[in-house]
């Protein structure tokens, strides 16, 4: 099967080299931008790239959601298989790109959207086939995860460990959507449309570790625990699903303080095969390569499809998640939380909240930081 690759930087040149060496698989042409075309294989254009004769498959590695969708379609349409490691465009247009797959018999794939070259939604999108999935989640990023275990294990400041990781290759140029957690939330969303055909666009919570200092590592370390960005789902009543990103404290005895640098560890629970566990590089350009040429390789032995024909836009509802959190915040602040225990120094609190829902905490904390509150928090795990 020839495939034509769209994007030529660290994830789209590591497919095309990939190719190169796999079985049933052919190097295709690659589209680049308009005076990049400085190879045989480069072109500038979609209509090149659909006219090439023997392409059955394009895999996407452009990133963002336009043109990106606009090429997607027009490969659907053009009777094309398409995978995609692009969470952001499958988050968007996920549903409507199943749809037009189905239409015109062919395969829509983005198992490398998630976990980099771990199998999770590939193997969860199995999973679901026999069996009722309980909760999912995990640390879906490596640049925040990278970040986290640089200012525990080596006392880097925030805006050096986000230097690190740049020159590292771990996070971009603009890392606001993975310091902020909205790259966790987006593969939350995924995996939730995976597992219980619902894509949840309404509702949803994310609070990333753009807030956490060196002071609070300090703090934390102190108290015997460690930080760790997690996305977490699962159902909910009428219809609905938890979903939600945000820091939690976990004892050094957790599974997750284990997670260290760039890597991630993702897990689903089966009613029936219970807890699974996955763990690997998140990204870069070798991991998630390697994630789209297995999505390629499952279209070679027909497997064509991730979400089912059911799967749905709907809500999210984490009014029913409850657990304590820990809070750093003005004293003066202080008194907006039920505490279990409080301590004060230099006009600043810290503070275990009695248990409270996910949701009221979300808001809470965006009222006092609309008040001028410099705030985190994290989830205190049981």
């Amino acid at each position: 099967m020839k495939v034509a690759v769209l994007g030529f930087g660290t994830v789209g040149a590591g497919i095309y080299e990939m190719l190169a060496n796999a079985k049933g698989l052919e190097q295709g042409p690659v589209l680049v931008r308009p005076g990049k075309d400085d190879a045989p294989f480069k072109r500038t254009s979609m209509e090149a790239i659909l006219a090439e004769p023997g392409v059955e498959a394009v895999a996407e590695a452009m990133g963002g959601i336009e043109p990106a969708f606009s090429y997607a379609m027009a490969a659907l349409k053009a009777g094309k298989h398409f995978v995609t490691s692009n969470k952001a465009l499958v988050a968007a247009h996920g549903i409507e790109l199943a749809a037009a797959a189905r239409e015109k018999g062919v395969g829509f794939l983005f198992s490398a959207a998630c976990g980099g070259g771990m199998p999770f939604l590939h193997n969860l999108s199995i999973a679901v086939e026999s069996d009722l999935i309980v909760s999912l989640g995990g640390i879906l990023n490596g640049t925040t995860n990278y970040m986290l275990d640089a200012m525990q294990r080596r006392s880097l400041g925030y805006a050096e460990a986000l230097s690190d990781a740049q020159r590292l290759g771990y996070a971009e140029a603009d890392p606001s959507a993975d310091v902020s957690g909205l790259d966790a939330l987006r593969k939350i969303v995924l995996s939730a449309a995976v597992a219980y055909d619902l894509l949840p666009v309404e509702g949803l919570c994310h609070e990333g570790i753009k807030s956490i200092t060196a002071e609070d590592v300090k703090r934390i370390q102190a108290r015997g625990l460690s930080c760790r960005l997690m996305a977490k789902c699962g159902p909910a009543a009428g219809g609905k699903v938890y979903a939600y990103v945000e820091p939690v404290l976990f004892p050094a005895s957790a599974p997750e303080c284990s997670v260290l640098d760039n890597y991630n560890m993702a897990r689903y629970e089966g009613k029936c095969a219970g807890p699974m566990v996955f763990m690997g590089q998140g990204a870069g350009r070798w991991p998630t390569a390697s994630a789209v040429l297995r999505d390629l390789d499952c279209i070679l032995k027909g497997r064509l499809h991730m979400l089912s024909p059911a799967c749905h836009e709907g809500s999210a509802d984490n009014a029913a998640c409850c657990h304590s959190y820990y809070v750093r915040l003005p004293s003066s602040m202080s008194g907006c939380f039920e505490a279990k225990s409080y301590s004060e120094s230099d006009g600043v609190s810290e503070l275990i909240t009695k248990p409270m829902s996910v949701k009221a905490m979300h808001e809470l904390a965006a009222r006092l930081r609309g008040e001028g509150a410099s705030l985190f928090f994290a989830a205190v795990e049981d």
